[in-house]
């Protein structure tokens, strides 16, 4: 902790030092006279972990293979952001240029981080519509002939195989083909869901702004009960319960699964979509539609829903990454997608074990840190999407 002191207290005086200089050099420009403190403190830090970061990359090409190993997973951090920098520029350097011109003008004025959120987005799309082509076996596929917990990274003295890069599990199924058809599966479903979730809560919260009244009233309390509940404690219990009753009903787990989390998640489409309806239905043009005779159906989806896109669509992709994130922690703990569909949080929990080997051969820990980057990968492209969207509709300008 001496040193940890002593290393703040250094970067405080740096950051003293920073401002001064940069005062004396421009003459006292409003850029550093102006500077609060904690202002240069950050710059300071930032340098600080930028040298160190490069000094950790340099440690991770050390030729001590015990140095090497400490540092491996930082060096593929670093490496991946690098490349996946480089290809979101490539990306969006394209769009500007193929293209029909109202694309072309989009790409134009989308920043880096929207263009990496898309090009994720259509990378997730493309395996797992095509996750039968590119998985070499099945995600249910016993290969025979294999050894079960193949370890990963095709190095024989470590039990590894070529022909399996990133190993097998447990019962000697392909972690690659079960990565790819994870895809599928986790995305897919979590999509569907999403999907279930705005169709119920948008058509409920519609209803109730423009009824109003005692069904107003009904659908906001019973909301207001279901939104008291964490939501996770509650998806796990309901789908406890649905455990039990699944086999006897002769009715998939994953069915009983989606319905649960898009009635949970739907509370929440309700409550926007009532918000924004109930600023919609004061407006003249709905008031001149209800004289005309207009229908409620009408009135909903022809007169509010065209009103409602831009909250309701920014709405869904955050939707999208909750309802993503929860299907991936039931699945974890065992009760959201079941075998032998391949599902990524149940990928984490059956191949947790391959990180006692990390100190070892670093490679050997990638299969779950790879089922988890693609969860959190996934979760941080829609959100950069879904910033740039709400920036956009918002008609604020950079």
């Amino acid at each position: 902790m001496i040193w940890f002191a002593a290393a703040l207290i250094g970067c405080a005086a740096l950051a003293w030092g920073f401002r001064y200089a940069g005062q004396l050099a421009t003459g006292r420009a409003p850029v550093f006279r102006d500077m609060p403190f904690s202002v240069a403190y950050g710059y300071i830090l930032a340098a600080a972990l930028l040298v160190w970061l490069v000094w950790a990359y340099k440690q991770g090409h050390s030729a001590d293979p015990l140095v090497a190993n400490k540092f491996f997973f930082l060096r593929i951090a670093v490496e991946g952001f690098i490349i996946f920098a480089i290809a979101a520029f490539l990306f969006r350097l394209l769009g500007r240029h193929v293209g029909t011109n109202q694309t072309k003008r989009l790409f134009r004025a989308m920043p880096l981080t929207a263009a990496f959120g898309i090009m994720i987005i259509l990378i997730y799309v493309f395996v797992a519509v095509f996750a039968g082509v590119l998985a070499p076996y099945g995600q249910a596929e016993i290969i025979r002939g294999v050894a079960a917990n193949i370890m990963p990274g095709g190095d024989i003295a470590m039990g590894g195989n070529p022909d399996f890069p990133l190993g097998t599990d447990q019962i000697g199924r392909d972690i690659l083909s079960r990565l790819i058809y994870g895809a599928q599966n986790t995305v897919g479903i979590a999509f569907v869901t999403t999907v279930i979730a705005f169709l119920l809560g948008g058509s409920m919260g519609f209803l109730a702004a423009t009824l109003g009244g005692w069904l107003d009233q009904l659908l906001s309390r019973m909301v207001d009960v279901l939104m008291a509940i964490p939501s996770l404690i509650f998806a796990l219990l309901l789908m406890t319960i649905a455990s039990v009753w699944a086999p006897r009903l002769g009715i998939p787990q994953t069915y009983f699964m989606v319905l649960i989390i898009a009635v949970i998640d739907s509370t929440r489409v309700y409550r926007l979509a009532r918000a924004v309806g109930q600023n919609i239905v004061v407006m003249d043009y709905i008031e001149a539609a209800k004289l005309r005779g207009e229908g409620l159906g009408y009135l909903m989806f022809k007169e509010i829903l065209p009103n409602a896109t831009a909250p309701l669509l920014a709405e869904f992709g955050l939707r999208f990454c909750f309802v993503f994130l929860t299907i991936a922690s039931l699945s974890f703990l065992g009760v959201g997608i079941q075998p032998p569909l391949a599902d990524w949080g149940t990928m984490v929990r059956d191949l947790g074990g391959f990180v006692n080997f990390a100190q070892f051969a670093p490679m050997t820990a990638t299969p779950p840190l790879l089922a988890a980057g693609a969860i959190a990968l996934l979760a941080v492209a829609v959100n950069f999407v879904v910033d740039w969207a709400l920036h956009k509709s918002s008609g604020l300008k950079d």
